[in-house]
């Protein structure tokens, strides 16, 4: 299983060939050189990405370059070399961008090139047109500050150039001043024969990690094949911090200094947790949340304090003081937790008042004190006024204390979380909706968990333009960095000056170095401190622009653009236009908000009813493998199933609920669709054998096969190369890998199986089964006294072309008006369709969803017959 850390710097490569999406390896284009070269400096990452690439067919080709970088990041160069003519992306005001946009795109052009993937991930996508014969090189830049955590900086490439490579380089260089103290390199791309490939030296201030794969090594790793590299390698390293005052730097009239000591004793603290548990947590997410508080509960220190609230329309409190957490307390808060059970509305304004007054009635000297809300959705009952709770809860607050808070999931509305956490000198984390949930925020506990310093200032005397220098808590294991500028270039030395407060008591840490020493800093590096003051600046005003109004706002605002348009970054002030040679096509890269993919809002991804079945539910099931690059989020969500009992009325009206059947006809699939807020869904008659997901590529098959006038399937099938075949009935799971045959029975205890590529996780009625690079989950259901078995896809790489009843992923639609029965155009058709309201049967909870019923003709554009199979 790989490190699922969800801590890491991520840097991934790709190079796709647009006509084939990466799926086949083309012989017409020959990716002869690909090179990834990161320079570290003081935590300030600059990574380029070259990719030199020959159209070797006798007629001209569109060649498409794709990479990923990590959202922290801002691109500030990319640029085209054709036929030795070379060109440049320039960054402009988003405004002026739009504009030369909106021009190519009325001329029928191509637009469009950054987008939000996954959890940490943008997704950076051009492509050229390039003559017979003859060649192109992309190149891209990007710059991002690393961040410690619990007590070390990541720094992940993943390669996956889509053929083996004659000319692949990948080059890291970390240059730290007070020296490297360790540095370690994993992951696939370090493993068998690729670890000949990887060369490591270090020295007193310096390490490198040089990777030159062979060609043949390139198709030997374990995630590798025919298309070469297919992986990742994770650097991972801590700094030396033997001055207490930490480390500061100076060069070319700009410093930073990085503060981070650790010979300091802790602070016990007294921390209390929100716990969201209405209805919309029900199912994996109160389970994950159950799981993660309870060993949260468990990494408490004896000297600490602690609180449970549970809300939903009512607030909950387990007791009404902090308790210390002894071992006696610890155990009667686990049996509390185990007993939390979603239910209700949502009242978030009580909850966390409810939290505030309890550390307030039960202060204790020299300790911190911490709120920690975890939360799926919007308040809906109580006060609901977002605007109202924020005030409430900043004047509650009073600045005394942090409030963290976590957004689980994309129903929740995370611009509320932000603002009110900004507000309250606290952070907002979203929690992605996966299997790593609980390590998620058992992850983020970690990162709090052991406080340090409280109410931190920072004096620079002779700075100016200084980023923030007041902080209200410092952790063991992460690092406070302020950059500035230094006013007067004639004085010899800088001061720096930490006040601080240590279990009760004042600290001052101070110190001085020599402004005119600028032996550390390598010459082609001598503008990194610019750049860095430069990012950090814009980071942090755009941080502030939630918490800002007015004139305030705008001059802030105006200051971020003015940096951005200097420095060339791609922020959300600003866009990147490429113009490429086709008669002055124009594509603009613009950065996305967190939460929008594409450049578009969620709202146009997510249901506008997120309290039901939104969209993004799809990657709540247990993942058993996590594999990083791939990009659960990039490509419309595939069909998932639903039972339908036929109704006993002939037309179906608007807003009807179908009734209570005691025979079920058919089996009802649904499509959710990019952009529009209702699902498709279409019907298909019992019994029958279906082939539900195929993946031919990769030798996956997975068949179902239900019975008459029952819901689901009563036995499914799933088949992985030539030798690995799985029998799940709602009776049994039998499996087989070509020597040993595996038994295991429904609702026994927790049990695991993993081999050559396969990984099977039987829970109590909800099976994991990851079979290469294809993720599904088979849930057992009880209806009516009858069993059978509801199959839904988690997980599958961007590249793969599924098909199968299950697989479709390509569909829209527009809702037409004029007629009296609702209609939908599809593939240029016009559709008649009902409103209709299913079970989803995904999930143990099994909620309702609202979709457009269709035929499903109109939807497969096949038969049913097309997608029979006469055994499983």
């Amino acid at each position: 299983m790989m490190d699922r850390a969800a801590l890491r710097l991520i840097l991934l490569g790709v190079f796709l060939i647009s006509a084939s999406l990466g799926v086949k390896k083309k012989q017409n284009v020959d990716i002869y050189s690909f090179y990834i070269n990161s320079t570290v400096t003081s935590r300030y990452a600059t990574t380029v990405i070259t990719s030199r690439v020959a159209n070797t067919l006798n007629e001209s080709q569109e060649i498409q370059f794709e990479v990923k970088i990590p959202k922290n990041a801002f691109i500030s160069k990319f640029r085209m070399t054709i036929e030795g003519k070379t060109y440049d992306g320039v960054v402009k005001e988003k405004e002026e961008a739009q504009q030369q946009y909106n021009q190519a795109v009325s001329r029928g052009q191509s637009a469009g090139l950054v987008k939000s993937v996954g959890r940490t991930l943008e997704d950076f996508k051009t492509s050229v047109t390039v003559a017979a014969f003859s060649k192109v090189t992309f190149e891209l830049t990007y710059e991002e500050l690393l961040k410690r955590r619990l007590g070390k900086y990541e720094l992940l490439i993943n390669a996956q150039p889509m053929q083996p490579v004659a000319d692949f380089k990948m080059d890291v260089h970390i240059q730290e001043k007070p020296g490297i103290s360790f540095l370690e390199v994993k992951g696939d791309l370090s493993t068998g024969d690729l670890a000949n490939a990887i060369k490591t030296t270090r020295a007193d201030k310096d390490a490198w990690v040089t990777f030159y794969p062979t060609r043949d090594q390139q198709t030997k790793c374990k995630s590798c094949g025919e298309n070469g590299l297919n992986g990742d390698m994770l650097v991972t390293y801590d700094v030396n911090r033997q001055n207490p005052n930490g480390e500061i730097m100076v060069s070319k009239g700009y410093f930073v200094h990085y503060f981070a000591p650790s010979n300091v004793p802790r602070i016990s603290k007294n921390v209390v947790f929100i716990i969201d548990q209405s209805g919309s947590m029900s199912g994996q997410k109160i389970k994950q949340t159950r799981l993660a508080l309870l060993r949260i509960l468990s990494d408490l220190d004896e000297d600490d304090h602690f609180g449970l609230i549970t809300f939903d329309s009512e607030v909950n409190l387990w007791k009404r003081e902090l308790l210390k957490a002894t071992e006696e307390n610890l155990k009667n808060a686990k049996s509390f937790v185990k007993e939390i059970r979603d239910r209700g509305a949502t009242d978030i304004n009580a909850a966390v008042l409810a939290g505030v007054d309890m550390i307030k009635r039960h202060p204790r000297e020299g300790t911190a004190s911490i709120l920690i809300l975890l939360t799926d959705g919007d308040p809906t009952t109580g006060e609901t006024n977002i605007e109202k709770i924020m005030a409430n809860v900043k004047e509650a607050i009073g600045t005394k204390f942090p409030l963290y808070c976590l957004g689980f999931g994309y129903d929740v509305n995370f611009d509320f979380l932000i603002k009110m956490s900004l507000e309250n000198s606290g952070v907002a984390r979203r929690i992605y909706e996966d299997s790593d949930a609980d390590l998620q925020l058992q992850g983020f506990y970690e990162e709090v968990a052991v406080p340090l310093l409280t109410d931190i200032q920072l004096k620079y005397p002779g700075g100016s333009n200084l980023t923030k220098t007041s902080f209200s808590l410092y952790f063991n294991g992460s690092e406070i960095v302020v950059s500035g500028q230094i006013t007067d270039n004639s004085v010899e030395s800088f001061t720096t000056e930490v006040i601080a407060v240590s279990k009760g008591s004042n600290v001052t840490y101070q110190d001085n170095t020599m402004t005119k020493d600028t032996s550390d800093v390598p010459p082609e590096n001598e503008d990194f401190m610019q750049r860095l003051w430069a990012h950090l600046t814009v980071k942090q005003l755009l941080d502030r622009q939630v918490l800002l109004k007015g004139q305030e706002k705008e001059d802030e605002k105006k200051e971020s653009l003015k940096l951005s348009l200097k420095y060339q970054f791609v922020t959300p002030l600003t866009s990147m236009v490429v113009t490429k040679p086709q008669e002055g096509d124009v594509e603009v890269a613009n950065k996305p908000k967190e939460g929008e993919r594409g450049g578009e809002s969620t709202a146009d991804y997510y249901d506008s009813d997120l309290s039901h079945y939104p969209v993004q539910h799809s990657l709540q099931a247990a993942k058993i493998i996590a594999v990083d690059d791939f990009d659960l989020y990039d490509h419309p969500l595939p069909t998932y199933l639903y039972d339908h009992p036929l109704p006993t009325y002939a037309f179906p009206t608007m807003h009807t609920t179908t009734p209570p059947a005691v025979q079920v006809h058919s089996n009802r699939f649904l499509l959710p669709v990019v952009g529009q807020s209702k699902p498709l869904c279409f019907d298909v008659p019992v019994p029958h054998k279906l082939r539900l997901l195929q993946d031919s590529a990769s030798e996956f098959s997975m068949n179902g096969e239900s019975l008459s006038e029952q819901n689901g399937f009563h036995q499914i099938a799933i088949h992985y190369k030539t030798n690995h075949h799985l029998i799940i009935s709602t009776k049994s799971i039998s499996y087989h890998n070509g020597q040993d045959n595996v038994e295991i029975l429904w609702g026994q205890e927790l049990t695991q199986h993993n081999t050559d590529g396969v990984s099977l996780v039987v829970l109590e009625n909800e099976m994991n089964v990851t079979m290469g690079n294809i993720g599904v989950v088979i849930i057992s259901h009880k209806k009516d006294g009858v069993m059978f078995l509801w199959p839904a896809i988690w997980e599958y790489p961007k590249d793969v072309n599924l098909t199968g009843v299950l697989g479709k992923s390509d569909i829209s639609y527009v809702k037409t008006n004029g007629s009296q029965t609702p209609t939908l155009k599809m593939k240029d058709k016009e559709v008649k369709t009902y409103l209709e309201t299913v079970s989803d049967y995904r999930l143990h909870s099994t909620p309702t969803r609202e979709c457009w019923l269709v035929p499903f003709q109109a939807v497969m554009e096949a038969e049913i017959s097309d997608f029979t199979v006469t055994q499983l």
